[in-house]
């Protein structure tokens, strides 16, 4: 699997329509609309996600 950024990742959400709900720090925290589950998503500077960080949110 290929790493991609918190920045990238938090478009992908964004297009498979999940809400940004807030921000704290560095932390975007989404919402997805229709099973309400919530994930937070680290962007650091536009650095690469880790890829065990990656696995969790898929």
């Amino acid at each position: 699997m290929k790493s991609i950024s918190g920045k990238t990742f938090c478009k992908i959400l964004e297009r498979k329509r999940w809400i940004l709900k807030r921000i704290k720090g560095s932390h975007h925290i989404y919402q997805n609309p229709e099973n309400n589950r919530i994930v937070s998503v680290p962007v650091h500077r536009n650095q690469d996600l880790k890829l065990g960080t990656l696995g969790v949110f898929l």
